[in-house]
């Protein structure tokens, strides 16, 4: 059987096919700043599109199911034949499922012009497919240990339709339970797969600096964390202004800060790489903590709802990306300047967000937030683009030569 570099070496069409995070990576971020241009046209009373979605619903959609769905389809297609040992989809395949997630930003984007459900169907087509292919490398591998996954993918699948089903009964679904529930499985991915990278990238850059204190080792109380971050999402979601949901949200807060004290972020401001992860999963419980405040203080749950959409969801990925393609290009893992910005420009659109919510009438803060989101995900478009599009560098082989991976 062949191996998954042999797979990817086997594939002579563009190198862009050749492995599911370039062009997951490199569209979605591009489509972060277009929905986010579009969004702002909306907001000017310009809407250029056909959508059934009124301009809230439709923006809040195609960040949290458009976008993120292809970034966790470019995460899943490269990571698990990793977790499994199986192989990679590649080529052909992996351009339907491009072409699947396309469609899908098409049919909403002229939803009123189809008939019921149709966008809903094409839309739901690549999580299917994704849903699908996770469940056989599971299954194949006996990687029983990522069910978990699979089951947050599912729920992420079930908002996506609620969503569609609410906004076609002309519902208000981005201030619906379906956005909420769509935003906890997101949340709890990231604490997941979160709490597996981010201390697990950090040892390794400390091994390398002969650092002597280590991140702390996953144990029960890890356990006990995602069990009361579960619950108080699952609150959130029912009940969002009970005063038990704010406390259990204060709760979880807690333990999540806990948690990622133990990663000690503290050490690692030399390389924007390890901290920018660092400062992503803080963004889950400075979201609980925003959640819980926003019952007792003058500010927007919507402000709030932001530290998790775009801080925890917008900066995890976007880091995510960042280190994924440049490891799997061949590049050195190391961040450049221009990555950097990256960073701190989607940090500056994040507090921009929420301070508008404290500050409410001051409109610049909207467009500092837009403007820094689009500088940030268009920006990694044009500085990763070579690094999607080309092959991956040539390494040295065994006897000196060199040999050209894709």
């Amino acid at each position: 059987m062949a191996t998954t570099a042999e797979r990817m070496r086997a594939w002579q069409g563009p190198a862009i096919l050749s492995f599911g995070f370039r062009p997951f990576f490199l569209l979605g971020a591009a489509w972060a700043a277009l929905a986010m241009i579009v969004w702002v046209m909306m907001l000017s009373g310009h809407s250029p599109l056909l959508t059934a979605f009124d301009p809230v619903a439709w923006h809040a959609h195609e960040l949290l199911f458009g976008y993120l769905g292809a970034v966790l389809a470019g995460f899943l297609l490269t990571a698990v034949p990793n977790w499994t040992g199986g192989l990679p989809v590649t080529g052909w395949p992996l351009a339907g499922l491009v072409a699947l997630w396309l469609t899908g930003r098409i049919a909403v984007a002229v939803s009123a012009a189809l008939p019921p459900y149709a966008a809903m169907a094409l839309d739901l087509a690549l999580p299917v497919a994704l849903a699908g292919f996770l469940l056989r490398e599971i299954i194949s591998g006996r990687n029983w240990r990522n069910l978990p996954v699979l089951s947050l993918l599912a729920i992420w699948m079930l908002a996506d339709a609620g969503f569609h089903i609410q906004a076609l009964d002309n519902g208000l679904p981005a201030h619906g339970a379906e956005l909420r529930l769509g935003l906890l499985a997101a949340i709890m991915l990231i604490s997941l797969i979160g709490g597996r990278i981010v201390p697990s990238f950090t040892r390794n850059w400390f091994v390398q600096q002969k650092a002597t204190r280590l991140p702390a080792v996953p144990g029960r109380t890890d356990k006990i964390i995602l069990l009361t971050t579960a619950l108080a999402l699952a609150a959130w979601v029912a009940a969002p202004e009970h005063a038990g949901t704010a406390a259990l949200c204060g709760i979880a807060g807690l333990g999540q800060a806990w948690r990622l004290a133990g990663w000690q972020g503290r050490q690692t401001a030399a390389e924007p790489l390890v901290w920018v992860l660092h400062v992503a999963y803080a963004f889950v419980p400075l979201g609980f903590f925003a959640i819980a405040g926003a019952a007792v203080l003058p500010f927007s749950g919507a402000a709030a709802q932001h530290v998790w959409m775009a801080g925890g969801i917008g900066l995890m990925t976007l880091a995510v990306m960042t280190r994924a393609s440049l490891g799997h290009a061949g590049r050195p893992i190391k961040a450049t300047p221009a990555i950097t910005a990256l960073y701190v420009a989607l940090i500056v659109s994040v507090a921009a967000r929420f301070i508008s919510g404290l500050w409410p009438g001051e409109d610049w803060l909207l467009h500092l937030a837009a403007g820094a989101w689009i500088l940030a995900f268009g920006g990694f478009a044009v500085v990763f683009f070579p690094v999607l599009a080309r092959p991956k560098l040539a390494r040295k082989a065994p006897g000196g030569g060199k040999v050209a991976a894709r």
